[in-house]
């Protein structure tokens, strides 16, 4: 028989055992939602992209900042950084599928001639100027033997005209010497050549021999800087950066669409950011005029209705040939 102390004293224990349940719940559910975290917190962390299987192994490993967001800088990953600069160049493939070494040429020995001249001067001064220099020595055993003087006043409009007869005679010389009177097709070759350095020696071998090479002159460096393929000033540093961006197969192409863009559109001083093709994927878009009819008027040669640096373009050049030395330009 239970006495009324002892059932005073059980609910007295069951009281408390009560509360202290209650309690401790409280304070698990308190912990619970303190330690928890919110929906887009428990999403596991994204894994990192992998590189892409197409890169060639180098030593110099390309740099790149990608655009600031508003809420920081966002480093743009390894593949991301090839996938957008492939792209760049599938869209300058169709804008420019005409593009093509600006020089005019016949063979190996007028292009090597050709892009020596063309070292601080435009193509088109150039190419008025070589018709006479190779009708007068057709041949690297010519020019070797040509007097320096008559050489210099035949190439006087390029600028520089000492140096350069002086490299003109120094690589003529060298042909006939060393390489039977024939221009090389090896790239270790072509720079033992006097006023000859990669970027000449990789114009001549793209496209005089078909051999994939980048041609890292003004244009180039400063279109792959804008677009933030690579940070580097160095032209070698800037040529094994971009190298390893793109299939080797494409070289030559990429560089004929890139200096294109960088004549017509993409300007030094003043691009014209408003009328660009690929503007929408351009990381330094708006440095340059951006309004659409400004921007127009800064085009040039064909994209803007002129005509072009050749004056013995190819078939598919939609512009018209440039006027001959010494003819209204």
């Amino acid at each position: 028989m239970t006495t009324p102390r002892n059932s005073a004293v059980g609910e007295q224990r069951r009281a408390k055992s009560t509360k202290a349940a209650k309690a401790g719940k409280s304070i698990t559910t308190s912990k619970d939602t303190s330690a928890s975290p919110s929906r887009s917190e428990a999403q596991p962390a994204p894994k990192a992209e992998p590189a892409s299987k197409a890169e060639p192994a180098s030593k110099t490993k390309p740099t790149s900042n990608a655009k600031p967001s508003s809420g920081g800088t966002r480093t743009e990953s390894r593949l991301a950084l090839v996938r957008r600069a492939r792209r760049i160049n599938r869209e300058l493939a169709e804008v420019y599928p005409y593009a093509h070494p600006e020089l005019d040429f016949d063979n190996p020995f007028q292009l090597l001639v050709a892009t020596v001249l063309s070292a601080q001067t435009t193509d088109l001064r150039v190419n008025q100027t070589t018709p006479a220099l190779f009708a007068a020595y057709p041949t690297p055993e010519d020019m070797a033997a040509a007097d320096p003087e008559v050489l210099e006043q035949l190439i006087r409009p390029t600028g520089f005209f000492r140096a350069k007869a002086k490299s003109l005679l120094g690589l003529s010389a060298a042909l006939r010497d060393r390489f039977g009177g024939e221009v090389p097709g090896r790239l270790k070759d072509l720079v033992t050549l006097p006023g000859v350095g990669r970027k000449t020696a990789n114009v001549v071998l793209g496209n005089a021999f078909g051999v994939p090479g980048l041609t890292v002159d003004t244009h180039f460096g400063r279109l792959v800087r804008r677009w933030k393929w690579t940070d580097q000033e160095d032209p070698e540093k800037v040529e094994a950066e971009i190298a390893v961006l793109f299939p080797k197969s494409e070289w030559t192409m990429l560089s004929h669409r890139i200096i294109f863009h960088g004549r017509r559109v993409c300007h030094a001083r003043k691009p014209a950011c408003g009328a660009c093709p690929i503007a929408p994927l351009c990381p330094a878009y708006g440095e340059g005029e951006t309004d659409p009819d400004k921007a127009k008027k800064l085009l040039k040669y064909e994209m803007g209705g002129q005509p072009g640096q050749r004056l013995r373009p190819p078939a598919d050049y939609p512009g018209p040939p440039a006027a001959p030395l010494g003819a209204a330009e």
